[in-house]
């Protein structure tokens, strides 16, 4: 059995480092560096990197190939993404949580075969879907079993025209879950999200939306998040050594 990988950006899961004494690592790219941390069983690479003051990049600078190809040199078959949305519904309300279970996106996303004639039908992993869903329910938080994630190219966030029009077919809003979740199919990977809704999009909410409102959120929903995660890489490694063993 491979690895897992989990990457994570606005949530920052600082305790996985600490919990999992995970080795920092670093390797360079056309692209620029890529800091990332590992142990035998899995990877987690800050998509925006390590920290918004020194090495940041905004969600259209992400460099996902390059993310991705690390983690299959590193042998990685399962991912779990955590990403910060938007809710495009009063009744989704700030604090909630969602494992999407579709997802739009209408301009291009990172591919990992280019120049191939090879086409794939966009889908979740089913499996590691159920896997984190079950783990959500057995600590008790409640979550959001399905939903339609939107994927907006950014930095910008959305007119009210366009969460306007947007809300009639998704649910929450974002700028990276969908360029992961095709490139992790495209190499094989089975692969959820866990989003944490930080914020009312564009003129859904009643208060003005700004960057340190969706952040201070998206800090309060770190704790619940990191148990999560920290449960799933617990699950991981005992299906991991079960398979090994066989």
């Amino acid at each position: 059995m491979g690895l897992l990988g989990i990457l994570s950006g606005t949530i920052p899961l600082d305790d996985l480092q600490k919990i999992f004494s995970l080795r920092e690592e670093t390797i360079s790219l056309p692209s620029g560096e890529i800091v990332f941390f590992s142990s035998s069983d899995f990877i987690f690479i800050p998509r925006h990197g390590r920290d918004r003051q020194s090495s940041f990049s905004p969600p259209h600078l992400i460099p996902h190939l390059d993310h991705f190809r690390l983690l299959a040199a590193r042998g990685v078959e399962e991912v779990i993404g955590v990403y910060s949305a938007g809710s495009l519904h009063e009744r989704l309300t700030p604090g909630m949580l969602m494992v999407p279970d579709d997802f739009i996106c209408l301009y291009p996303t990172p591919s990992s075969v280019v120049d191939a004639p090879y086409h794939i039908t966009p889908t979740l992993g089913e499996e590691a879907r159920e896997h984190l869903l079950a783990i959500a329910e057995k600590l008790g938080f409640a979550v959001e079993k399905g939903g339609i994630y939107w994927q907006t190219s950014g930095p910008r966030l959305e007119t009210k025209a366009e969460i306007k029009m947007i809300s009639r077919a998704a649910d929450i809003v974002g700028m990276t879950m969908a360029s992961e979740a095709v490139l992790a199919q495209e190499l094989n990977m089975n692969f959820a999200a866990l989003c944490s809704i930080d914020n009312y999009a564009h003129g859904i909410g009643k208060t003005p939306l700004t960057n340190d409102a969706i952040y201070r959120q998206a800090r309060k929903n770190t704790r619940v998040t990191e148990q999560i995660i920290c449960r799933y890489i617990e699950d991981f490694q005992l299906r991991k050594r079960q398979a090994d063993k066989v």
